[in-house]
């Protein structure tokens, strides 16, 4: 009797085994099935648990975090200077403690103002190029003028911090304080950097960013400074007299 009892319980175990293993096979097929239904849609099938892998390059859309770098604005929408308006004279500080405005320059046939700082990734990208720029133009007489027009609430971009930054990287040109931020509104500069060049009578003849390729200066094709530059030079106007500022917004004080 106890071996009757003995081989039914076997029985019932192998019976249950086997339809434990049956179901867990129906589950994994219906969970392979789903998965290449997912796989022939492009989607990539579910994890269980806590275990996550690591994101695929490629996986995410849209813009960097923290948004696009590009400007967005239009020239209207922003307020400053349109093509062919007449820049207003500034007095601003530079970081030999001298005080320069545009009247400091002698003879000047045109203005390179750009607005530049000294934290921005793109302002440090284009440091070198505008260094360049002023060493080939100045001569010409159309020098550069770097106005900082961020808030130095934040000490990084302080007048001290712009001292060291002109020292370190050997600028050759005016590396201007916008003290109380009332300069860089007229101009509409929103990035930085952001050009204005200007004629020799100030007018704005080119407004925009200096090249077409801000990580690469090996790659650029168009220079849009330098052209604008040399049209002037021709007695002719600059085609094209506007771009999108490519750079970090400008930091505005929060007072």
């Amino acid at each position: 009797m106890r071996r009757i009892s003995v081989l039914f319980a076997i029985i019932g175990l192998s019976a249950s085994v086997l339809i434990s293993c049956k179901n867990e096979a129906n589950q994994q097929g219906e969970s392979s099935a789903e998965n290449q239904k997912r796989e022939h849609k492009g989607e990539r099938p579910p994890h269980n648990g806590d275990h996550k892998e690591p994101p695929h390059a490629g996986d995410r859309k849209g813009p960097p975090r923290g948004g696009s770098p590009e400007q967005t604005k239009t020239l209207e929408e922003i307020g400053g200077y349109n093509i062919g308006d007449v820049a207003t004279n500034f007095n601003l500080k530079n970081v030999d403690g001298s005080m320069i405005s545009l009247d400091h320059f002698e003879n000047a046939k045109g203005y390179i103002v750009t607005f530049t700082c000294n934290e921005c990734p793109f302002s440090k990208l284009y440091e070198d190029r505008l260094i360049a720029l002023h060493n080939e133009y100045e001569p010409k007489g159309y020098p550069v003028i770097a106005i900082n027009p961020n808030s130095p609430e934040n000490e990084k971009e302080g007048y001290e911090a712009m001292q060291a930054r002109a020292k370190d990287k050997g600028f050759t040109f005016p590396y201007l304080v916008d003290e109380g931020q009332k300069i860089y509104p007229q101009y509409g500069a929103v990035r930085t950097p952001h050009v204005f060049l200007l004629d020799a009578e100030r007018k704005v003849q080119y407004i925009g960013t200096i090249d077409d390729n801000a990580k690469s200066p090996e790659d650029v094709k168009v220079n849009y400074v330098k052209d604008a530059i040399e049209a002037l030079e021709k007695g002719e106007q600059p085609n094209p007299n506007f771009t999108k500022a490519i750079g970090c917004p400008v930091k505005a004080s929060k007072a």
